[in-house]
């Protein structure tokens, strides 16, 4: 059996269930959100238009993992937007280069949502800058680890856009 993997618009509630728990046993039991709260905010995350909007990555048709475009990921910096948030590989296929394929479908995807840059944090050192993002400083998250990494990804934004990065250098 040939394996095709996709990353697909999440438009629809068919998948719901399951990335809901993902997100939930990953972020959600650990930040004492409950399981309806975290199920109401990925419902609202399933947009065709607007964000916030996820994608999920499909092994043949079984999804095995997702990411999402958001406004807001991190509370103490609302000036920062839009996200990359929630990339997640289902533990079963860690391990096996599908996060490279997702990781690899970032930038594509957010060219056709009209995105020019994202902007992710996280504790991962390295990773993201071998899909094309830019390591911008060190951020006081206020979660835990509190210390974590600011990237951005440039979509071919135009010089005005870029300079938004000199406003990320501060903790204001």
């Amino acid at each position: 059996m040939t394996r095709q993997l996709s990353v697909k618009k999440m438009i629809t509630a068919d998948h719901l269930d399951m990335m809901t728990k993902w997100i939930f046993d990953w972020w959600g039991k650990a930040e004492n959100y409950s399981y309806e709260a975290v199920y109401s905010y990925m419902s609202y995350s399933l947009q065709e238009t607007r964000l916030p909007q996820t994608y999920g990555l499909f092994l043949n048709e079984k999804l095995i993992g997702m990411y999402q475009f958001t406004m807001e990921d991190l509370f103490s910096r609302p000036d920062i937007y839009p996200w990359l948030a929630n990339v997640y590989i289902d533990k079963a296929y860690r391990s096996c280069g599908y996060g490279r394929f997702l990781l690899n479908s970032v930038k594509e995807t957010a060219e056709k949502a009209g995105l020019s840059e994202l902007y992710l944090f996280t504790t991962h050192e390295g990773l993201y800058v071998k899909f094309g993002w830019d390591f911008v400083r060190e951020i006081d998250t206020f979660l835990e680890p509190r210390i974590q990494r600011l990237y951005r990804l440039n979509n071919g934004a135009d010089d005005q856009k870029s300079n938004k990065t000199h406003d990320l250098r501060g903790d204001n």
